[in-house]
């Protein structure tokens, strides 16, 4: 033997006298250490777009949990409650996590000594020349009568209990327990996920069914003034003033906006189909609810000029989902490295053993044992060390998906705000073009009733302002969805304890 291989295997029974001679051994495998990774100092030192939309930052801004209450529309509200209560998806990942915290039980039950008992009864009859028999011939004596005797048939009564406890030397089960709190706290942290991401589809559906409502009354509008059109143009061309081609090229523009209508209301009854799907609703559940409310006035969302610190993008559910899941196979690895190492098991046991049931529970009766076992790994054809290196490399990958998680949050971030800031420049522009607009409409009104221009003039400054309210309605969809993205980004998890007694049960 060389002496690297005798100072190994001195150094390794070393160890195990160690860790024998210290409580509860010791715990091998890397120790997970919690590192931040890269963040600016605030919303404003990592952005890509043109300085025009970097809003100045406001330090005073607080982005409540209920977000979606911003927007003062009590239907909203409702539907929002209703899918925190009653999502099949929340509920779902409600149920991923109760699972992870009995898995944590059962794994953290190994620490324990495991204690059984068992009672049995069976009838009996030994061989006349079975192993046991042998002894007979041996000592000479009436052999076939000692066996005829010994091979009659009997009742055998049993009862006792066992008791087993594995040191945990190399720190398995506490690197198993580590690996299943990481676990619990990555599906509770994909809870929060869920219910975040469930707030914000019913919140940002809603909007579109809004805006997809407003274009379906602006289109009605539209095709009512186009047919108004047509019939003076019909007029004109009877009276000789206008050619069959304006008549015609009239009723195509008509015809195309009449084509626009059948898939808008398909549109909006798939948005309402949506919103019914995360309540866990059937189509048409939600009709009446979410009927067109005519030309309400719609609430637009606060500003967002971030001034929060940039930890707040850490706290981010799927963030904190990816730590927990680095964590975990950080610890798995120790769980791994400890398999190369031997295992002690102490176990005992003690019964009662009578073929008379009345003698069952004499002192006489009873048997016992107690005493260590020793498991010693010593050649599994590399199938442990193995176990490591894929362990290692999980942990690896686990590492890059944080990083890579991290990463995504700022971008999405940056993307939200920007998107924020443009929709609200955009909003005054369309504003002031709205105005414009309307004022347009007032002088050709005035002018009309002068007799300076024809209706058909009119017309087309009633439809230059309904393309001028339809471009103001997509921006404020556009402005309130942006709204819900910002803090969908940062991260801003509604609370509802609906959904944790769900994980509690």
């Amino acid at each position: 033997m060389s002496p690297n291989s005798k100072i190994h295997r001195l150094s390794r029974s070393a160890g195990i006298a160690i860790a024998l001679a210290t409580p509860g051994g010791c715990t091998v495998g890397p120790n997970y250490v919690s590192s931040a990774p890269d963040a600016p100092q605030d919303w404003t030192s990592w952005r890509s777009a043109d300085p025009s939309l970097l809003a100045p930052a406001n330090a005073d801004v607080v982005m409540p949990t209920d977000w979606w209450t911003a927007f003062k529309d009590p239907v909203l509200d409702d539907l929002v409650s209703q899918a925190l209560a009653a999502s099949p998806d929340l509920e779902t990942a409600a149920l991923h996590f109760a699972q992870a915290r009995v898995q944590r039980s059962g794994t953290a039950s190994a620490a324990l000594p495991q204690v059984g008992a068992s009672a049995d009864v069976s009838r009996q009859r030994q061989s006349e020349y079975g192993a046991g028999t042998r002894l007979f011939d041996a000592i000479g004596s009436d052999r076939d009568a000692l066996a005829k005797l010994l091979s009659q048939p009997f009742t055998l009564f049993r009862g006792g209990f066992d008791a087993s406890w594995e040191i945990d030397l190399w720190g398995k089960v506490r690197r198993s327990i580590e690996a299943a709190d990481a676990t619990v706290a990555q599906k509770g942290a994909l809870l929060d996920q869920a219910r975040l991401s469930v707030a914000s589809e019913v919140a940002s559906t809603y909007f579109d069914l809004r805006t997809s409502q407003r274009d379906i009354a602006l289109l009605r509008e539209d095709i009512a003034l186009l047919r108004d059109r047509i019939s003076l143009v019909k007029a004109r061309v009877e009276g000789g003033i206008d050619s069959h081609g304006d008549l015609d090229r009239e009723d195509a523009a008509l015809q195309g906006m009449e084509a626009r209508l059948p898939a808008t209301l398909a549109k909006e009854a798939a948005q309402a189909n949506a919103i019914g799907l995360l309540l866990g609703k059937p189509p048409g559940s939600l009709k009446e609810k979410l009927a067109p409310r005519g030309n309400d006035v719609v609430q637009l969302p606060p500003d967002l000029s971030l001034g929060l610190p940039s930890e707040v993008a850490l706290r981010r559910p799927d963030v904190r989902a990816a730590e927990a899941g680095l964590h975990a196979a950080t610890a798995r690895i120790g769980v791994a490295v400890a398999d190369l190492y031997p295992s002690i098991r102490l176990g005992g046991g003690f019964g009662l053993e009578s073929y008379r049931s009345q003698n069952l529970f004499d002192w006489a009766s009873r048997n016992w044992s107690i005493g260590p076992s020793l498991d010693l790994p010593l050649f599994d054809g590399g199938r442990r060390r193995s176990v490591v290196k894929l362990r290692k490399l999980e942990q690896r990958e686990a590492a890059v998906a944080f990083q890579t998680t991290v990463l995504k949050s700022w971008q999405e971030i940056d993307n939200a705000l920007n998107r924020s800031t443009a929709a609200r420049q955009e909003h005054e522009s369309l504003t002031r073009k709205v105005g414009a607009t309307q004022s347009s409409l007032a002088i050709a009104q005035a002018s009309y009733e002068s007799g300076a221009i024809n209706y058909l003039g009119l017309i087309e400054a009633k439809r230059a302002l309904i393309q001028a309210r339809r471009e103001l309605s997509e921006n404020e969809g556009l402005l309130r969805a942006s709204y819900v993205a910002v803090n969908k980004a940062i991260g801003n998890t509604p609370e509802n304890p609906l959904v944790q007694n769900v994980a509690q049960r």
